[in-house]
């Protein structure tokens, strides 16, 4: 009872601030599954499996408000899942302390990219959405979504920025794309190619869907109450943290 209130509290929290900031929940979530005695890649997998619930409850709450082009999500979804399933396959052969170095600096420079472009992504102009450079982006989606499958911590976050950058988004519209098409269809992918190799430790399961629909919900309805200045700056605040515990866990 203690650890599923424990990991309720957290899933909670982590979920609520990954939906308000496009990303991150296993900033928290996946530590604390592994605090509590899991083996990485069975803690990969229940993490995964519920971070579809939190695509879920942001679905559920954008569905409401109309925020999704279903064309431009059909193309997200064409790039990306095929590298999902491509990264899963991988990561339980894959080196994980040179994996996270690499993660760790490439999620601090998203931090650092978004806080020197004072103007980023607080206004939509549509860009890059036709011929070779849309393409171009969809590669780029292809290989996050390598990483997404095969690293948890803060690849939606790269999802969400590059949404941003590229196709000139505001971060609104790019949270919400993130939280439906990763949360939702990456990471079901993920979970489901990583459950047929590591499994699930099922009776966590309830307490972490739970919390993952309910934080998925709350965290999605509250970005869009708030400005994209608000987003971008908890997006900084979650890819600075998510980035600097890939550091510490890459030195342990």
């Amino acid at each position: 009872m203690t650890d599923s209130l424990i990991l309720f509290t957290v899933s909670l929290i982590a979920n609520t601030l990954s939906a308000l900031a496009g990303g991150g929940a296993g900033l928290l979530q996946l530590p604390i599954l592994l605090f509590l005695g899991l083996p990485f890649g069975v803690a990969l997998a229940t993490h995964k499996l519920a971070s579809v619930a939190l695509g879920v409850g942001a679905t559920a709450r954008h569905l409401r408000a109309g925020t999704l082009d279903w064309r431009f999500s059909s193309f997200i979804l064409l790039c990306g899942l095929p590298g999902v399933g491509l990264g899963s396959l991988l990561i339980l052969h894959v080196p994980e302390h040179a994996a996270l170095w690499g993660l760790a600096i490439l999620t601090i420079g998203l931090a650092l990219y978004s806080m020197a472009s004072p103007g980023l992504g607080q206004h939509a102009t549509a860009s890059n959405r036709s011929g070779p450079r849309f393409w171009l982006g969809g590669l780029v989606l292809f290989l996050i979504g390598v990483l997404n499958g095969s690293l948890t911590s803060g690849t939606g976050l790269f999802v969400t920025l590059w949404l941003v950058g590229w196709y000139g988004l505001d971060y609104k519209a790019a949270v919400a794309y993130t939280l439906v098409l990763v949360g939702l269809f990456w990471n079901g992918t993920g979970a489901l190619t990583l459950a047929m190799q590591a499994g699930i430790y099922w009776p966590w399961v309830p307490v972490l869907l739970v919390a993952s629909v309910l934080g998925g919900y709350l965290g999605a309805h509250w970005a869009l109450l708030k400005g994209n200045r608000t987003i971008k700056r908890m997006f900084e605040g979650v890819t600075l943290a998510t980035g600097l515990y890939l550091f510490y866990k890459a030195m342990r």
